[in-house]
């Protein structure tokens, strides 16, 4: 059996020999962050929880306008110049936009929010429905 001989070929092949080497030791490319989104409904409630894990409280803001609730901010890359350079870094930073429609079930000027220990619970109440009045029906 013959073989061709391709003085190169082994060099082509390198990312399978060394791709997991190569890929731990080079730092990742940015990521853009986004929130990590949980959304239930309740009896007589919308729940939205946004995970905004290292930000605080001023790098956020919560609106409801035109039936639309928009979380938007941004988480900012922390840096000290003191500190030794990074090898790897999966952390995302970035600007983030997240908007929900808000339909004519809820009430949208009673929406709560809380924010505790790097997640944001959004309480969106909904209308009280008016209960079909019962019509007696008489018999002649």
């Amino acid at each position: 059996m013959l073989v061709k001989w391709q003085p190169f070929g082994s060099l082509l092949n390198h990312h399978d020999i060394f791709g997991d080497f190569l890929d731990t030791t080079f730092p990742v490319r940015a990521r853009e962050f986004a929130p990590e989104i949980e959304v239930r409904e309740t009896e007589n409630t919308f729940v939205i929880e946004a995970e905004l894990p290292g930000l605080a409280k001023e790098d956020f803001k919560l609106t409801a306008e035109n039936n639309t609730l928009t979380l938007e901010g941004e988480k900012k890359l922390a840096k000290d110049e003191k500190e030794e350079g990074y090898y790897r870094s999966e952390r995302k930073y970035g600007s983030f936009r997240r908007s929900f429609r808000l339909t004519d079930e809820v009430d949208s000027k009673k929406i709560k929010a809380d924010f505790k220990n790097g997640v944001l619970s959004i309480e969106i109440p909904k209308v009280a429905k008016a209960k079909p009045k019962q019509i007696e029906v008489k018999v002649n």
